[in-house]
């Protein structure tokens, strides 16, 4: 699968009025921005962020399929852990691999426990889809030795 992050404005501007759906952003000078396009091989979770006072940057909404969540508390993204090494930030949605990704939702989870109801059938479906592929590049064979 491939799983993307995208920026969603300055977090002390727009995390307030953040909603399922949203499509634009207020910009620091105060204008509404478009967010960008989501890149059409991103299949799995699409992830958008903000950014907070001090350049660090904070998850605040994961969309996958046709859920689409909303953080009550937002998810400061580690570099390393979250988007993996050699990746940065950009205007443009940056992809992500699988392991980061399944680490960015675990730490969503666990900062938010009451929204545990709606995040854990991503997390299902995203297990569901990594063991299908497991199995498809490496199907079992019965063939054993003695």
């Amino acid at each position: 699968m491939r799983h993307a992050l995208r920026y969603h404005g300055a977090f002390e501007r727009n995390f307030e009025e953040l909603r399922p759906g949203a499509r634009t952003f207020r910009g620091t000078e105060g204008g509404e921005h478009e967010l960008p396009s989501w890149p059409g091989q991103a299949d799995g979770l699409r992830v958008s962020y903000m950014e907070k006072a001090g350049k660090r940057f904070a998850a605040v909404r994961v969309e996958y399929g046709d859920t689409d969540v909303v953080l009550r508390n937002e998810v400061l993204i580690e570099p390393g852990r979250h988007m993996g090494y050699g990746q940065r930030f950009s205007p443009e949605p940056t992809e992500i691999g699988d392991e980061v990704a399944r680490a960015l939702l675990d730490d969503m989870i666990a900062r938010n426990p009451e929204q545990r109801a709606e995040l854990e059938p991503i997390r299902a479906e995203l297990r569901r889809q990594s063991s299908r592929v497991r199995t498809e590049i490496e199907p079992e064979t019965t063939d054993r030795a003695p």
